[in-house]
């Protein structure tokens, strides 16, 4: 099988930096301060959308200057404190790889993002494939599940994405994976659940099959 993770709240413990950053970047262009679960409601979207979804009455250079803030200040709070993978993350993927399954990821970070946080906590060698949002189309459109069952060669059938938001859910569900929703992330568990995902589950380890 192969398992498809979400990043941002599934594997790895960065939601305070990433509603942090946002509020920093509204501030710095006196756009009005979100309350913190709204913050959290966009995290898995591309960061395009995210913060046109947060802020529609922004104009475009107000845009540009929310992504050029928000990423100097993730950057900022990153280095002075690695976000780290949740407890039991690589436990549970060396476990999936010794039974035989592939790992992939499906993000809404942008590849360099990715590829930068991937190399500093030593993850990206448990992964086959990565598709990022500015790859492909942002969460929920199944594009990114779809390059990388293309890029594998498995069938939806025989995936399973995992993830902490109803856009990872629903992503899945439009490309005919499917999906275990995790309930320590971004979303709340009814946001989850109206999903219909197979299983929800509150520790990553709870995906460790019999040995």
């Amino acid at each position: 099988m192969l398992y498809i993770f979400d990043w941002d709240g599934t594997l790895v413990r960065s939601l305070d930096h990433i509603v942090e950053s946002i509020d920093y970047a509204a501030g710095r262009i006196g756009l009005p301060s979100r309350p913190q679960d709204l913050r959290r409601s966009v995290i898995g979207l591309g960061l395009e959308e995210a913060l046109s979804g947060l802020y529609p009455e922004a104009g475009e250079r107000e845009r540009d200057l929310l992504l050029q803030y928000y990423k100097e200040r993730y950057l900022e709070l990153d280095r002075a404190e690695p976000t780290p993978p949740y407890e039991g993350v690589e436990e549970t993927l060396d476990h999936l790889l010794g039974q035989g399954h592939q790992l992939a990821v499906a993000t809404g970070k942008a590849r360099l993002g990715l590829e930068r946080v991937m190399n500093n906590l030593d993850l990206g060698r448990y992964f086959v494939a990565t598709r990022c949002a500015d790859e492909a189309r942002s969460k929920p459109h199944p594009l990114m599940l779809q390059q990388l069952l293309a890029m594998t060669g498995y069938r939806a059938e025989d995936a399973l994405m995992v993830g902490d938001t109803d856009f990872d859910l629903n992503m899945a569900k439009q490309a005919g994976v499917g999906a275990v929703g995790v309930t320590y992330g971004a979303h709340p568990v009814a946001r989850l659940r109206a999903c219909q995902p197979i299983r929800l589950i509150a520790d990553i380890r709870e995906l460790r099959e019999p040995d």
